[in-house]
Order: C-alpha cells, then structure tokens, then sequence
C-alpha cells in the first residue's frame, strides 16, 4: 500500500510514519512542509497526483495555540483549507482519506464520549478540528475521521518531546520516565483550567488502528484510542509502578497560570471507543497494557530516548 502521510515530521505523524513502514512495509510518501504548503490547492493536487496513493492520512496541523487564537486567518488556512484541499487530492484518485482528529471536538462535559456524540468545541484548536470533521463527513467520496486522545510515546522525529507537560495529556509519560529515571523530581498538575480525565493512547497503539482501518476500508468516526480513562495523578502513578520507578518522586501541583491557554480547555475528554473496537474488531488495551508497550519502545534500541 502506498500512503500519502501529511506531518510526518510531528509527533502522531511520525509515529503514523513508523508503524506503516516499519510494521507494515507500506510506501510512505511524506513531502516536507517547505516542499508541498498544504494551503496551496494546485500544489497538494499535484503532489498528490504525482505520487498516486492508495490512501492519504492528513495529521499535518499548525501546533500553535495562541497563533490559532491571534490569527484567525492562518488557523483557517492552514486547518481547515488544508483539509479540503487534501480531501480534493484523495477524490481525485479515489484513495481513501483519513483525517486525525482529537478528542478536543468535545466540550469536557460529554465524557465518555461515544463516536456518535456531536462535537461541541470551546476552544479554537477543537473547534477547527470539528470543522475539518465536517469536511470529511460531506466531501470526502471515501473518509474517515480517526480521533486520538492523551497521546503517550516516543517523538521518532526528535530526540524530545517538545515540551514536558501542556494543558492536554500529551508527553506526559514519558516526560515523567525522562525525570524519575535521572533522580529528578516530576511535578504532574492536577487543577482547574486544564485537561484532567481522557482516555491515554500509545502512539503507536492509534497508528495501527488506523492502518487496520485502511486494510479494512472502514469509513466514518473512528476514536483509536486505548481501552481505559484516567485522570493525570492517576496515570503518573500508574507510570510509575509499570515502570518501577520512586514514587516518592512526585509531586502533585497545581498548573501555573501561564500555561492556562485562554479561550478554555475541556476538562473530561474522555472516549468510548466500543463501535471503533467492534468495527476494526480489536480488543483495546487497558491502561497497564499501554504503559507496558510504552516501556518497551523506550528501551528498544532505536527509542531515541
């Protein structure tokens, strides 16, 4: 199979990348952003037309959120008109479309959130996500939506995590390892204003339950995620025991003011994923499940941790 991966180079995209070539052998075609500008329609089509997937899977997004809320402009461009400029590119050939999408769609008040739940954003970063989901539901000859959440895992594209704890779930695991594993203390936050039940997702774990989704040719919302919800403080002390770190090495606190985005983020995130399950007809993984792959990636030899 020949995919068309846009964001290769973030930190879902390239485990996208990984889990296709790597575990799959698929070909993966994945232009650098300074080579194929995805707001540029005539370019994306033919770059696409050029490389002729069988699929294409769009996790490119611009990762600036007060960029988001100052330029309103950009932000559309680059989530929205880069959608449908992908999804074009897809119809042209027929190739299957998959756009990632987030758990963010949802307002903190819907969790466990089924696939069937309607969006409600309060923010700008989910509400250009529920707007791309739109794209795909109404313009896609063959789309689906792939919805990730409190993503965990190593960066294949970095040597680190771009940072080691946000308002959302992600990084926070291994940032965590990173810390208790060099004698370092590790405060987790644990107050208002910020993202604090979701349902954590290795990687790895979504990559390969969209590639199921493409071997399988199933369309529509998918939430490729993991099997059990969790509060912060819960997952880094889950962390912990899996990988058999000090305990004492935590801290709780609450998150500084500044890393309070303005705008708000949704406080419950949290994903049921049981038609997702029964649709790609896989078993998904409990929470000490998805901490144990996370360790072993860690310690495999090409982990760049």
């Amino acid at each position: 199979m020949r995919i068309y991966l846009t964001g290769a180079s973030g930190f879902v995209g390239s485990n996208l990348a990984h889990v296709f070539s790597h575990e799959h052998d698929a070909e993966v075609v994945a232009p650098a952003h300074e080579h194929v500008e995805l707001t540029d329609e005539l370019l994306v089509r033919r770059s696409v037309l050029a490389t002729r997937p069988d699929a294409i899977v769009h996790a490119a997004i611009w990762n600036d959120p007060a960029g988001l809320r100052s330029d309103l402009r950009r932000a559309w461009a680059a989530y929205v008109g880069a959608t449908r400029n992908v999804i074009a590119a897809a119809n042209a050939l027929d190739a299957h479309f998959v756009l990632i999408s987030t758990d963010w769609v949802f307002d903190g008040t819907q969790g466990p959130a089924s696939e069937s739940e309607p969006p409600n954003p309060i923010n700008t970063y989910g509400f250009l996500k529920a707007c791309s989901e739109l794209l795909v539901a109404e313009t896609a000859g063959y789309g689906t939506v792939a919805r990730v959440a409190g993503v965990q895992g190593v960066h294949r594209a970095r040597a680190r995590a771009p940072r080691a704890q946000d308002a959302g779930f992600g990084y926070l695991v291994l940032s965590l390892v990173d810390a208790l594993r060099a004698g370092e203390r590790f405060a987790v936050w644990d107050s208002p204003g910020i993202n604090l039940l979701a349902t954590p997702t290795l990687a790895t774990d979504a990559a390969r339950l969209v590639w199921r989704a493409l071997q399988r040719e199933v369309t529509g919302i998918l939430h490729c995620c993991g099997g059990e919800h969790a509060d912060r403080v819960g997952l880094a002390r889950r962390a912990i025991e899996v990988f058999e770190l000090d305990p004492n090495l935590l801290d709780v606190v609450a998150a500084p003011l500044e890393a309070i985005p303005d705008g708000g983020v949704p406080r419950d995130t949290r994903l049921d994923a049981r038609a997702t399950a029964r649709a790609l007809d896989v078993e998904l993984p409990d929470l000490t499940a998805m901490l144990g792959r996370l360790k072993a990636e860690v310690e495999s030899s090409w982990c760049p941790a």
